[in-house]
């Protein structure tokens, strides 16, 4: 009888959301443009999408979007010191709008900036209007292409949540993020090497679309000399009489005159082009500070780490400066509020070298042992002394035995101030 009466109660309190497609389908109202596909996501432009160097800026971007951007509270030697719960750090750490997570929007920022060599970062919800006042709270951000760039303006196209569609916007310079790519010589330049890269792969798709497009490249050798136009005018008829015959035939058949010959062209064209696209491809690593190794995950901690130092690090601190260039208030600044990012170091390390380096951290009173298990994804211990920043290896007995000596002798010093402070009083008396 219980059961039976929390279930109704249950299925009273369910609601399900297939009640309310009446309500939409029956009103007059349409909730913005239709599309098979999401406007708001980035497309590569200038040939990127048929190359090489989308999967690069793809894997750029995916790494990026990994590190953890905040905004916090710096002392005066600027160490971390707290997180700040704002608008903004919400956007950083959680949702940057209706459709994108903060990392979604992280990857959005970097692919864009990689494909166009600039991309414009913009509050679309705020507390306040962004262009009547200095000073608001940021409660959405989207990216934003530039369009055309004014002294103090730019025209952007930013896509508009409210219709579904890309709209122009005219902002100040001084109220969005505009963050520049800072491999721009080596990837955005007309000349540069990954457009040199991504024409000669364009030529390399062309060359491959003639030889799949049902071309036979066949030679026909006549029996008499075609120099003279009639000759010329018969060769060309019988050339297209075995074009009619092949198209009319259901299974490709045609038949010849037993004095003609038909030679077969089965050889390639020869060319270099192959040779270059790999020339060109090992400068574009060389040049980017990437290797092989990074994109197909066989890369070792070294290779790792001068791949987060040489592409990762530069374009993280674009962001994160441009962002407290632009939306950090210089009151704020000097209260200490910046953005900072926070790169897991331990996610690149073996369990091996993990371990010594807990081992290290943890004896030389850099961090405490619950430090180190939430840097290892483990939850924090509750054992006596886990978060405290000593070194375990010595002996805590002797230790504790000097410090009850120390408390000893300071307790019989200040006994014996008391005393003479004592006896001074009485001989003045």
């Amino acid at each position: 009888m219980n059961n039976n009466f929390n279930l109704l109660g249950r299925l009273r309190s369910v609601w399900n959301l297939f009640r309310d497609r009446n309500k939409v389908e029956e009103s007059k109202y349409v909730p913005g443009a239709v599309y098979s596909s999401p406007q708001y996501r980035p497309r590569f432009k200038f040939g990127n999408e048929r190359s090489i160097v989308g999967a690069v800026y793809n894997r750029i971007a995916t790494d990026v979007s990994v590190v953890d951007i905040r905004h916090v509270k710096t002392d005066e030697n600027d160490s971390y010191v707290e997180t700040i719960k704002s608008g903004l750090n919400s956007c950083l750490t959680l949702e940057a709008n209706v459709d994108q997570t903060s990392q979604a929007f992280m990857a959005d920022v970097v692919m864009s900036m990689l494909d166009e060599g600039v991309v414009a970062i913009v509050p679309v919800d705020t507390s306040v209007s962004v262009t009547d006042n200095n000073t608001f709270d940021i409660l959405s951000l989207r990216t934003a292409r530039i369009v055309q760039w004014y002294p103090r303006h730019v025209r952007l196209q930013i896509y508009n949540d409210n219709t579904g569609e890309k709209e122009e916007l005219i902002l100040p310079k001084s109220k969005v993020a505009i963050v520049e790519n800072p491999f721009y010589s080596v990837v955005n330049e007309p000349n540069s090497i990954a457009k040199r890269l991504i024409a000669k792969l364009n030529l390399v798709d062309a060359i491959d679309q003639q030889s799949g497009s049902g071309k036979l490249d066949v030679i026909i050798q006549l029996p008499y000399v075609v120099k003279s136009d009639t000759r010329q005018k018969q060769a060309e008829k019988r050339r297209q009489d075995l074009q009619d015959q092949l198209k009319d035939s259901q299974y490709g058949v045609a038949y010849t005159d037993g004095t003609e010959k038909i030679v077969q062209l089965n050889r390639p064209v020869e060319n270099n082009l192959m040779a270059q696209v790999e020339y060109l491809t090992r400068m574009l690593y060389g040049q980017l500070g990437l290797s092989e190794a990074i994109l197909d995950g066989t890369a070792d901690e070294k290779e790792l780490l001068n791949y987060d130092n040489r592409i990762i690090k530069p374009i993280v601190s674009a962001i994160a400066k441009e962002l407290k260039r632009k939306f950090i208030s210089r009151t704020a600044q000097t209260q200490g509020q910046t953005i900072m990012s926070f790169r897991d170091l331990f996610s690149i390390v073996t369990p091996e070298r993990l371990a010594d380096l807990s081992d290290k951290l943890t004896r030389n009173e850099i961090a405490s042992p619950n430090d180190m298990r939430a840097a290892i994804g483990w939850k924090p211990s509750k054992a006596p002394g886990a978060d405290e920043l000593r070194n375990r290896n010595l002996n805590q007995g002797a230790s504790d035995a000097q410090n009850a000596n120390l408390d000893v002798t300071q307790e019989f010093q200040n006994q014996k101030v008391k005393e003479n402070s004592q006896n001074g009083s009485n001989s003045r008396s």
